[in-house]
């Protein structure tokens, strides 16, 4: 049984004590295939390095709202040569975070838009971080015609009337370690109307763990846990959700 952790930061410092076993560790478990996030100037190297040195790890590049005051046009131009890399298979995370305030809203918004219209220009999807800011990240997406490209809402965390909206944009839903939580109400809601076609799963590792090993670091072994509370609300097999969410991956980032 195959499973596909499409967003994890396995190059994050939590894992450089022991990253060889945590990778092996996922592969026992049944991940066949990952999606690394190279996100600012730090992990974008080490998020490459990783997609060059595993066939079965890819990479996605981008410039996350935390550190977009920090972006340059070179560093916007070096996502897009870094985009024609074999492996590299989206343009992320990116979008807007309102929860930190390290980067001013007009800042991570013009970033934002950037980022997007860099997608379309050269037919790439995104994934997409938006953390406290439903409103502005749909719209920005309807803005710059994001569905021309789509990509996936990482760890969607909004309602069903935003979920709607990205559905409608040709966007997938990919859902983590909250849907395994008991007070996790509103995700498991929108899973459970969310279309089987349009559903992924990740850990997001070393963040976000899955129930019942929450408090502790993640990683990407325990999609598992993931795909099997998903077809618990789902009332599906995991083995189902495992086959379903990996064949979205697959079409979604245009893996062979």
């Amino acid at each position: 049984m195959f499973l596909f952790d499409t967003h994890t930061h396995l190059d994050a410092p939590e894992f450089d004590e022991d990253r060889d076993e945590i990778i092996a560790r996922a592969v026992k478990a049944g991940v066949s295939k990952m999606i690394n996030i190279g996100f600012n100037r730090e992990t974008i190297p080490s998020t490459m390095k990783l997609a060059e040195s595993y066939d079965f790890i890819y990479a996605a590049v981008g410039w996350h709202p935390v550190d977009a005051i920090n972006m340059t046009e070179h560093d916007l131009e070096w996502i897009a040569s870094l985009c024609s890399h074999k492996k590299v298979v989206a343009i992320g995370e990116i979008g807007l975070d309102y929860h930190w305030d390290t980067s001013p809203k007009d800042v991570q918004q013009h970033v934002f838009r950037q980022q997007i219209g860099l997608a379309r220009e050269l037919g790439m999807p995104i994934a997409i971080h938006n953390r406290d800011a439903h409103e502005d990240v749909v719209r920005i997406l309807r803005e710059e015609k994001a569905n021309e490209v789509g990509g996936v809402m990482h760890s969607f965390s909004g309602s069903w009337e935003t979920a709607k909206i990205c559905l409608d944009l040709g966007f997938h839903l990919s859902f983590g370690g909250p849907i395994t939580f008991k007070n996790a109400r509103v995700p498991k809601e929108v899973l459970a109307q969310t279309p089987l076609d349009r559903l992924l799963i990740e850990t997001d590792s070393p963040y976000l763990t899955p129930h019942p090993f929450r408090g502790k670091r993640n990683e990407s072994a325990h999609v598992k846990l993931v795909a099997e509370a998903a077809a618990e609300i789902k009332g599906i097999t995991w083995e189902e959700m495992a086959q379903i969410t990996y064949a979205n991956a697959l079409e979604r980032f245009g893996i062979v």
